[in-house]
C-alpha cells in the first residue's frame, strides 16, 4: 500500500509538474510547493466560483430522491471542504487547526452565504499557506495522516486538497444544475 501511495504522489506530482510548467514556459523550473499551490489555486477557483453561482435562499438544498436520500446540503458540502483544508493544511503545518472544524463538518454557527464563503476562503487561504512550506527536503517525510491511525507526507495532504475539492465540487455542480444554474467554469 505504501508502495502504491508513493507511486500514486509520484503520478500526481509530475502530473501537476507538467501542467504547471506548460502554463508558465518562461517562468524556468518551479519548486515543488509553487506546483502543489498552483494545483490547489485552480481546484479553489472551480470550487469558489460555484459555491458563489448558489443563491444564498438555495444553500439549504440537497437533492432527496433516489440515491441522494441524506447527503449534505449544499451548505454542508462547501463548510466540509472548508473543514478539511483546515485539517490537512494543520497536519501539513503540524499544528492544530487556527479555525473550529467540527470533526470535518465546520461550525454550526456558521449558517448565512455570507459568513461560508468567508469560512471556505480563509480555509484555502490557511491551505496556500501550509502548501508553501512544502519543499523537496520534507515532501515525503512521515507526518501522521489526519484521518486515521497511519503515517502519510506533506505531498500526500497538498494532494488531498485537489482531489477531495474536486470531489465536493462534482457534487456541487450537481446541485447548480439541479437548480437551473450553469456553473461559473461551464459557461
Amino acid at each position: 500500500m505504501k508502495h502504491l501511495l508513493k507511486i500514486g504522489a509520484c503520478c500526481f506530482l509530475l502530473g501537476s509538474t507538467a501542467i504547471a510548467q506548460a502554463a508558465k514556459p518562461n517562468d524556468g523550473p518551479r519548486s515543488v510547493s509553487q506546483v502543489l499551490d498552483s494545483s490547489a489555486g485552480n481546484m479553489e477557483r472551480e470550487f469558489v466560483s460555484a459555491a458563489e453561482a448558489m443563491p444564498e435562499d438555495r444553500y439549504g438544498f440537497a437533492p432527496s430522491s433516489g440515491e441522494f436520500k441524506g447527503v449534505r446540503t449544499f451548505a454542508q458540502q462547501v463548510k466540509h471542504v472548508a473543514a478539511v483544508n483546515y485539517i490537512l493544511g494543520a497536519s501539513i503545518l503540524q499544528e492544530k487547526p487556527p479555525a473550529d472544524v467540527a470533526g470535518e463538518s465546520g461550525p454550526d454557527s456558521i449558517t448565512t452565504k455570507t459568513d461560508i464563503l468567508k469560512y471556505l476562503k480563509a480555509s484555502f487561504e490557511y491551505a496556500h499557506k501550509a502548501i508553501g512550506t512544502i519543499n523537496e527536503k520534507n515532501s515525503l517525510a512521515p507526518i501522521k495522516w489526519p484521518f486515521g491511525d497511519r503515517s502519510s507526507s506533506r505531498l500526500e495532504l497538498a494532494g488531498v486538497v485537489t482531489s477531495h475539492g474536486f470531489d465536493h465540487y462534482g457534487q456541487i455542480v450537481i446541485y447548480l444544475r439541479s437548480n437551473g444554474i450553469v456553473p461559473p467554469a461551464s459557461r
